[in-house]
């Protein structure tokens, strides 16, 4: 979680917004994603990354989440 802080810190908000805005308009097939957690909660692993992102995406445009793989079949 201090990653996040420190990004949410280190830029204002307009700054995020702008940038979130900007990945979008140059990635329209694409959501902009900063590594961490924001609700602590696990969607559905079918779950499509964009039904992800308009669900927990952050008023900056951003979607904060933490990524972690497990080994489960060795």
């Amino acid at each position: 979680m201090g990653k996040i802080s420190s990004f949410k810190q280190e830029f204002s908000f307009d700054e995020r917004l702008n940038d979130s805005k900007n990945i979008i308009a140059k990635y329209p097939d694409r959501v902009p994603i900063f590594g961490s957690s924001r609700y602590n909660t696990l969607p559905q692993t079918a779950s499509l990354m964009n039904a992800v992102y308009d669900s927990y995406k952050d008023d900056d445009g951003f979607l904060y989440m933490c990524y972690s793989s497990e080994k489960t079949f060795g």
